[in-house]
Order: C-alpha cells, then sequence, then structure tokens
C-alpha cells in the first residue's frame, strides 16, 4: 500500500504547470525546468536524522531503541511536526508525515515547515521512569537540530503533554542560557503550554464537518443545488438533517470530536458507533459519549469491553469486533487512529459517504480513488486535523512573547484561520471535478511554489 502525498504533489504541479495564469513570468523550457525543479524540491526531505537510543531498563537490561527526526522542508519557517510512540514507526511512514506537515502547514498559511519524529517503540510496554529517559535521550541524540527557530516538535500517537514537558526540560539544560519555551509545544500549561492545545485537533477535526455539512451548505444551497458536481449531490443528500456518525480511535482526536458531535446544536446529530484498539460499540439510538470519555479517564484510555462494564456505568451499546466499524451503515465516519485503515482489502465495505480524516493517512491511495469514484465526499487530513498545528503556533507565539490567551481567545482564533482556509477552498472544490484532497493539495502547493520562486530556488 503506497502513500498518496508524493503522487498527488506531482498532480497538482501538473495542473498547475499547464495554468498559465499560475508563475505567469515563466515561460517555455524556462517554466519546465522550474516545475521539474519543484516536484524534486517537494517530493524529498531535507534531511533525515536517525540513531539508536540506548535504554537502561528498571530490569538491568539496556536496549537499543530506533529513533527518527525528518525534517522535509522548511521554506515557510521552522520545521514543525510531532513526535510519535508507537511499534510501527518506520522511516519511510516518517517521511511522509513530515512531507503532509509541510502542506498542511502551507494550505493553512502557518509560517512553520514541515517535520515529524518517532521512535519504534509501544509506551505501554515501558515505566514511567524508562519513558522519561526515552524522551531525555531523544533530546540528547537530536539536540544540535532542533530548537525554537530550527524545529519545534509537539505530541503525536503515543506521546502528550507529559513528554514534552520532559523534553523541554532536556533541552533546557543541554541549553543553558538559550531560549527554550518555543522549543517544544503541546506541553502542560504550567510549563507553558497553551490552554486549548489537547482539544485542538479534535475540535478541528468536528468544526471542519460542521461548517462543511452545514454553515457552508446553508449559504450556498442554491448554487450547490444548480451544481453538476457529484460531490455536491453528496453534500446536499446529507445537509440539513441529523447524520449518524461513526468514530473510529477514542484518544485525544476522536474523544473530542465525538463530544463535539454530541454538543453540537446545528447538525442534531448522533454518534452511533465509536471504536479503540480493543473494540466497536454501538447504539442505534446514539451513545452516551460524555460517560465513555468519563470512563476512558479512568481505565487508562480504554473503552468497555464487556457487558458488564457497560451495565455498571449505566452505558447502553452492542460490542462489536474493533474493525467492525469501518464498515457500519452509517452516514459519516470519522477516522481518528492510525495510517492505512481503509484500503484495497476493505474498501468495498464501507457504507459511509462522508469520510473525515482525524488521522493522518487513514486512507491508502488506492482506497482513496475507489472511494472518490463513488462520490464519497473525504475531508482530507490536510485540512481536517490541522487545528493542533494551528494552536501550536499560538503556543509557540506565547511562549516568544511570554504572554498567555484564554481558552475563549484559543478557540476562536483557531476556528477563525481555519474557517478562512475552508472559504478559499470549498467553492472550487464544489465548482471542479477534482475531489477534495486534490484542491487542498493544489492551494498547499501554489503557496509553496511561489515562496520558492520569489526565494530564487527554481534555477
Amino acid at each position: 500500500m503506497k502513500s498518496y502525498t508524493g503522487g498527488i504533489v506531482e498532480q497538482s504541479l501538473d495542473a498547475l504547470l499547464e495554468d498559465d495564469s499560475f508563475l505567469p513570468d515563466l515561460q517555455g523550457e524556462t517554466r519546465n525546468k522550474a516545475f521539474t525543479s519543484l516536484v524534486s524540491i517537494l517530493s524529498t526531505p531535507n534531511h533525515i536524522h536517525k540513531s539508536f537510543l540506548r535504554i537502561s531498563l528498571e530490569n538491568g537490561k539496556v536496549i537499543r531503541v530506533p529513533a527518527f527526526r525528518v525534517q522535509h522542508n522548511d521554506t515557510l519557517g521552522p520545521y514543525k511536526g510531532g513526535i510519535r510512540f508507537h511499534e510501527s514507526v518506520n522511516e519511510e511512514e516518517v517521511i511522509n508525515l513530515a512531507s503532509l506537515m509541510t502542506l498542511k502547514n502551507a494550505l493553512y498559511e502557518v509560517p512553520f515547515g514541515g517535520g515529524k519524529g518517532g521512535v519504534v517503540i509501544n509506551p505501554r510496554e515501558f515505566e514511567i521512569k524508562e519513558l522519561h529517559s526515552i524522551c531525555k535521550k531523544y533530546v540528547q541524540y537530536f539536540s544540535d537540530i532542533l530548537g525554537t527557530d530550527k524545529d519545534i516538535p509537539a505530541p503525536d500517537v503515543g506521546t502528550g503533554d507529559r513528554e514534552m514537558d520532559w523534553m523541554m526540560a532536556e533541552y533546557k539544560s543541554i541549553h543553558p542560557g538559550m531560549p527554550y519555551r518555543g522549543s517544544f509545544t503541546g506541553k502542560s500549561v504550567v510549563n507553558g503550554g497553551s490552554l486549548g492545545r489537547r482539544e485542538a485537533t479534535g475540535k478541528g477535526v468536528y468544526f471542519t464537518f460542521r461548517y462543511l455539512f452545514h454553515d457552508f451548505i446553508q449559504e450556498h444551497k442554491q448554487w450547490l443545488t444548480n451544481s453538476q458536481n457529484r460531490f455536491a449531490q453528496t453534500a446536499l443528500t446529507h445537509a440539513g438533517r441529523p447524520l449518524a456518525i461513526a468514530v473510529q480511535g477514542f484518544g485525544n482526536v476522536g474523544s473530542i470530536a465525538a463530544l463535539e458531535a454530541y454538543n453540537c446544536d446545528r447538525l442534531q446529530s448522533k454518534v452511533v458507533a465509536v471504536s479503540d484498539r480493543n473494540v466497536t460499540l454501538y447504539n442505534s439510538e446514539g451513545l452516551d459519549i460524555p460517560e465513555l470519555v468519563k470512563f476512558i479517564t479512568v481505565k487508562n484510555g480504554d473503552l468497555p469491553t464487556t457487558e458488564e462494564e457497560l451495565a455498571q456505568n449505566s452505558i447502553k451499546a452492542v460490542i462489536y469486533d474493533r474493525d467492525k466499524i469501518l464498515s457500519l451503515n452509517v452516514d459519516a465516519l470519522f477516522l481518528a487512529a492510525l495510517e492505512d485503515q481503509i484500503h484495497e482489502e476493505n474498501v468495498e465495505d464501507v457504507k459511509a459517504q462522508i469520510i473525515v480524516e482525524g488521522a493522518n493517512s487513514p486512507v491508502t491511495v488506492e482506497a482513496d480513488e475507489t472511494l472518490s469514484k463513488r462520490g464519497v465526499i473525504i475531508v482530507p487530513d490536510i485540512l481536517a486535523n490541522a487545528g493542533g498545528v494551528i494552536v501550536s503556533y499560538l503556543e509557540w507565539l506565547q511562549g516568544r512573547e511570554t504572554q498567555f490567551y484564554s481558552e475563549e481567545q484559543v478557540f476562536k482564533l483557531q476556528l477563525d484561520k481555519m474557517k478562512t482556509t475552508l472559504d478559499r477552498i470549498l467553492p472550487q472544490f464544489f465548482a471542479d471535478p477534482f475531489p477534495l484532497r486534490q484542491n487542498c493539495y493544489i492551494h498547499a502547493v501554489m503557496k509553496l511554489s511561489t515562496v520558492l520562486y520569489r526565494q530564487g530556488k527554481l534555477y
């Protein structure tokens, strides 16, 4: 299963090459050479850093843990991207995620480049002291390339504010007297983190969905009704009525998105299914999301897996296998787990007509093409889950200015930023035959290409 990022970047550049209104100063052979340069620059990372962290375990053993930091592109600003702790981490995955960060920041015009990090571990298998050691060693091994104006990590799968606090503290120890508050984002508030950062990605995922299927469609209903675009017809079919929603992944992103849907008074939708690494829970009348959120906070993040646990917490649900959520007959499926969840082998089982990518790359390129041909609207990761990096930018600013925004200010700034981008993207999406992902990539590539050209880096 291949990643779609590089292929769609090339497709976007091919479309822009034929558009004489884009970079009109470039003509003829000069134009061809410049676009060849763009393909090369945007399809490869600037740097790939690899190491093996030497970790002493509590049982007396010493292990070597593979670790990565990929710096894809810094055209728009310092490298920016999370650090993932997961046993599936590999170099190709980290490269793809770093390139996606480059494009995401370009799409939302956040002044960061794209980076990503990863450590090949299952954090559940390590003691707290061992995880602390892994965080310290990661910073020690990569300290020369990290920094407030160089490369700014953040949390990702398997990491959170605790790990960012540990890493910032180690960075401060290694670089005494240097600015350090902006060296990591996603920190706890007491350590200079931003209010609202933990909820930012999940809130942004649901806001994107709500804005598309309520706010935007209500405002442009007449125009969309006259459109021949197949995606416009899908959107109109689902607009203005309660929708059945399923959420795969009930962690930091999925649980917040589900809670936003549960509390939303505009769409009146129901979250009928949620899942995690163990189980799918289903109730056609709608699940009690606040009670499930309360449950995972005291159960190490896991959903109820037995009838007894459900009964003890007054939760009404049918228990299914964890992968059942992908094939349920729902209107919208939120993917907030890991990569490659919908692929060639299971894409025909997917019944949802709306897919929202809360995770990065949860749909493979082959499945993406199949679903798009069916008229399924896929709200892509590059558009849907940018709330985290937007608030990371706000955290970075607050650290530099040593002043802090209220939670209300943070969410207003975040959602205003997302609305501005949606208002720029959606009219074009509903006016041409390209899927939403392609439209987003074209806008991101346009931004990067224009800046690279103005900086004289294409020749």
